[in-house]
């Protein structure tokens, strides 16, 4: 996916711009940077590739050529950003987090309007970023460029800008899927995804932006220069997976909501027959581990960690695109501990089963442990559709979802016409898909938290909420 981290103060903003960005990590692990503007020197920026190296590690060397009192930063899941553009807008530093399923055809309409070329990728792709800044300079301002850049892309977009000024002006996506807060201390303002990151560099809460406001922020404050619209559809797992621990959207804390999570589905599992008699319930680490505990303090049966995860070289998610070194290092990255998997029943709680291939490759282990049972529950709902707004995958069929891939296995394409049903574990197609998942896979049981336990764990109105990949629906 992507986040970023700017800031705009009194005082010289590289470093807080630099564990900002850092502190963003987790939603990204291919491409980074940063740009900083000094009126003495203007604007500097730096873009590096992460894939093999973290965010801290890669930039620490740049840090001394780095000053300003304004600047941006970005983890980017896509492509590489922030770009430095110069238009009739003046010159500007943009980076952006989102999806755009409709760039070529973005793309070719720019070109029969007169404009005659892009920088090119290797793949011979366009920027995504490179193609919103051709978007917004369509128009004679940022705040009117930017709306019609988030109208025209089929998918979602927010942004930061900064201008030749040092002034950040950022954007939450119109239908504020991923969220924007504004932090402050005693001598300027920063702009984040996460709250916690600005936490730990002792700004605090200011403002958190509506779906669609665009706000102007300098080192004296900030003003909202396009209101926010009154339909949100922010996505569900950020509270899920996506999101920190100590970060809070709309009011409701990543942390708090999963131990919901977890104790809500235990509760449902039991009032409909009883959760199994096991030794311990566990957590596929990291963010499966919350939502076991929930599940474990609600159902009363112990909490262990029968695999910890190596955090001294596997600081931070790490996925190359070849799905056998994906394996191969999300093995190497949980360690056992064989006293707790010899001779027990164990229960996990992982956040989400995707496809399902490094899942299958763990119980795998497990058995060969020694593990006599092995039941899995999801903390969401079996996931039927790719994402349309937010680059959380790099699935190219929804047939490598696994639960897509069971229904065609099961009933072919007519199965297809049925999803709510087999999405619905107390339907005869959903006690199907289970039992299939479960042979296939080694479990001795599978459980799926429901849409409606989620959406309870998140606690805002449900109307707000983006459950487009577990439902198809807008």
């Amino acid at each position: 996916m992507g986040g970023f981290f700017g800031a705009a103060s009194h005082h010289d903003v590289v470093l807080d711009v630099f564990f900002g960005v850092d502190y963003h990590s987790h939603l990204g692990t291919r491409r980074a940077g940063m740009i900083f503007h000094d009126e003495e020197v203007g604007f500097q920026r730096e873009i590096h590739s992460i894939e093999n190296t973290p965010f801290r590690t890669r930039f620490e060397d740049d840090l001394p050529g780095f000053k300003g009192m304004s600047g941006i930063g970005c983890i980017s899941d896509t492509d590489p950003q922030p770009l430095l553009v110069r238009s009739h807008l003046g010159t500007f530093g943009i980076t952006t987090v989102g999806a755009i399923n409709n760039a070529e055809e973005l793309v070719e309409r720019y070109f029969s309007s007169g404009s005659r070329q892009f920088m090119a990728m290797s793949s011979g792709a366009v920027n995504t970023t490179e193609l919103v800044a051709a978007l917004i300079n369509q128009k004679d301002n940022f705040v009117e460029g930017i709306k019609h850049a988030q109208k025209e892309i089929e998918g979602s977009l927010t942004l930061l800008i900064m201008t030749s000024d040092g002034t950040i002006i950022a954007a939450r996506d119109s239908m504020g899927r991923l969220p924007v807060l504004i932090g402050k201390d005693g001598e300027g303002f920063c702009i984040s995804f996460e709250s916690f990151a600005y936490h730990k560099l002792g700004y605090h809460d200011e403002y958190e932006l509506g779906p669609g406001e665009i706000v102007r922020v300098d080192a004296d404050g900030y003003e909202t220069i396009s209101p926010a619209g009154t339909q949100m559809k922010i996505c569900a797992f950020l509270w899920v997976y996506y999101g920190y621990p100590n970060s809070n959207y709309e009011g409701v804390n990543v942390e708090v909501m999963r131990y919901r999570n977890g104790a809500i589905m235990a509760r449902d599992e039991a009032a409909a027959g009883g959760v199994p008699d096991v030794d311990y319930v566990a957590g596929v680490p990291d963010s499966g581990v919350p939502h076991a505990i929930g599940y474990s303090t609600e159902s009363k049966a112990p909490f262990g960690r029968p695999f910890i995860k190596y955090t001294p070289t596997w600081p931070r998610s790490f996925m190359p695109a070849n799905q056998d070194v994906r394996n191969r290092v999300a093995k190497m990255k949980l360690i056992p501990v064989p006293e707790l998997i010899n001779g027990k029943r164990l229960l996990f709680v992982d956040d989400s089963i995707v496809r399902g291939t490094q899942l299958q490759g763990t119980v795998n282990y497990l058995h060969e442990c020694g593990a006599t049972e092995v039941h899995m529950r999801s903390a969401c709902p079996p996931i039927m559709f790719g994402c349309k707004y937010l680059s959380f995958s790099r699935s190219r069929s929804e047939m490598e979802l696994i639960a897509r891939r069971v229904v065609q296995e099961l009933e072919g394409d007519e199965g297809q016409k049925h999803l709510d049903e087999y999405a619905d574990s107390s339907t005869e197609r959903g006690q199907c898909m289970l039992k299939s998942i479960c042979e296939k896979m080694g479990f001795d049981s599978l459980g799926y938290q429901s849409l409606d336990g989620m959406l309870e764990a998140i606690g805002i109105d449900r109307e707000k909420v983006c459950t487009y990949c577990w439902s198809g629906r807008e």
